[in-house]
């Protein structure tokens, strides 16, 4: 059997079927022996470009390991659903199981059992902007400074 990842876009007036399909597309690869490594809802997130008049779309990321019949089945299964936009199917080297960079962020969350990440966790280096960088030197310490007008 082979690795894929997989990423597809919903609707966003479909959003609440969301769950429903996730749990169709997890029981056809684990019906035919396949494994589920990694699966992510990222929610509503904006469109880079609109697709048919819509701006926002519900994503949904997989890493799974079954083979052609089932990534068959699935393709199949995306192509002729109205609610799936878009999707994409990668083939991958191996099993990914750690949390993608998407998951970072508090909107995602992970939907198999046991991996929603920890509220403790820590979060991204993502540098404060009110934290003073070490490389830059302030300028208002250099300035001398002005006199107010009298």
């Amino acid at each position: 059997m082979r690795h894929y990842e997989i990423c597809f876009i919903v609707h966003p007036d479909q959003s609440e079927q969301v769950p429903a399909m996730i749990e169709r597309y997890r029981s056809t690869v684990t019906s035919k022996n396949g494994k589920i490594h990694r699966l992510e809802d990222w929610g509503r997130r904006q469109l880079t470009f609109p697709i048919s008049k819509v701006h926002k779309a519900h994503y949904v990321l997989m890493n799974i390991e079954c083979d052609a019949e089932t990534l068959g089945e699935l393709e199949h299964s995306f192509k002729f659903n109205d609610a799936v936009l878009r999707h994409l199917v990668v083939k991958m080297d191996r099993a990914w199981t750690t949390p993608s960079p998407m998951m970072k962020e508090e909107k995602a969350k992970s939907v198999l059992a046991g991996d929603a990440p920890k509220a403790d966790a820590p979060k991204a280096d993502v540098p404060k902007a009110d934290a003073p960088k070490a490389d830059v030197p302030k300028a208002d310490a250099a300035k001398p400074a002005e006199p107010a007008d009298a």
